[in-house]
């Protein structure tokens, strides 16, 4: 896992991160309380302003939630993957154990396995360009809410600068009219409150917006490394591969008949050797025949023994 440039623990730091940032905007926002009351909800004549920046921060609340969702199942891949090289780097251990059944390690493995005993050739770009088709489809609300947020908040300074406009053509219809001077004034203050809701909204949304990219970039390229470094030589079979392996055994007959030439060596060294013991076993064996002979001849002068007939 070492070998791996994978960040093992990227979505949980994230969703950490954004739980951070929730707590200081979350304080910030309860320190200004008097001066968000006067913006958003004193003066207000008419409901333009609460359903613009309503709208602004549903839409924003619905992404952030479809954001938690993607990097909490990111999480899980990212634990999945641990689990999977661990069983991978552990003799005998099956290498989907422990693993989510559909997990995206567990169906790339299942997938190269199921080729590799089918005998087809299994194509690592294909497989690569399909995760990263699949898994790019996953952002497809939080990219929509990234683009458009910013636009709403141009939607309702526009909207408010109409409610201004029609005050003023009251205010233009007599000399005075105190109610179309209030629907300036409120035209003119939503605005600026819509702006700063769709600007603060989309600062936040966009910048986890860029994480949740980096985390899906990172969990497919490990997916991607641990194809490559362990399942690739385990399943995949292509020409070069075969030209290596077949390499490999004829350098290893080449060893081993250098190895059976020295032990034929040894054993030609062996029977000169053993040749030379025997024909040393063979002097000596004769020469203790003629000791023999002398030790009858000296026991049979020194006790006076008849000689045999």
């Amino acid at each position: 896992m070492e070998n791996l440039q994978f960040r093992r623990y990227y979505s949980n730091n994230v969703l950490l991160r954004m739980i951070l940032f929730a707590a200081v905007i979350g304080g910030v926002v309860y320190w200004n309380l008097d001066f968000i009351r006067q913006v958003y909800f004193e003066n207000q004549i008419t409901q333009a302003g609460y359903a613009i920046n309503g709208f602004i921060l549903a839409l924003f609340g619905i992404g952030v939630l479809r954001l938690i969702g993607i990097l909490a199942s990111y999480a899980e891949e990212e634990a999945a993957l641990r689990r999977f090289v661990r069983n991978l780097e552990q003799p005998d251990t099956e290498p989907l154990r422990r693993v989510a059944a559909d997990s995206i390690i567990a169906r790339r493995y299942r997938t190269m396995l199921r080729l590799f005993e089918a005998h087809a050739p299994i194509n690592h770009g294909a497989l690569a360009s399909a995760l990263v088709a699949t898994e790019s489809t996953r952002n497809g609300l939080p990219r929509f809410i990234n683009n458009v947020l910013i636009l709403n908040g141009v939607f309702g300074t526009v909207v408010s600068l109409a409610i201004a406009l029609v005050g003023a053509s009251n205010i233009l219809e007599t000399s005075v009219n105190i109610e179309g001077m209030g629907m300036v004034m409120h035209g003119l203050s939503t605005a600026p409150s819509a702006t700063i809701t769709a600007i603060l909204c989309y600062l936040f949304f966009n910048y986890f917006y860029i994480k949740l990219n980096d985390v899906q970039t990172n969990l497919v390229s490990g997916v991607e490394q641990v194809t490559t470094y362990y399942l690739a030589p385990k399943f995949q079979v292509q020409e070069d591969t075969v030209l290596y392996e077949l390499a490999g055994m004829i350098r290893s007959l080449q060893s081993l008949v250098r190895q059976m030439d020295d032990a034929q060596h040894s054993f030609d060294r062996l029977q000169k050797q053993l040749g030379l013991t025997l024909d040393t076993y063979s002097l000596r064996v004769q020469g203790l025949g003629d000791d023999l002979e002398e030790i009858k001849r000296v026991l049979k002068t020194g006790f006076r023994l008849p000689d045999e007939p």
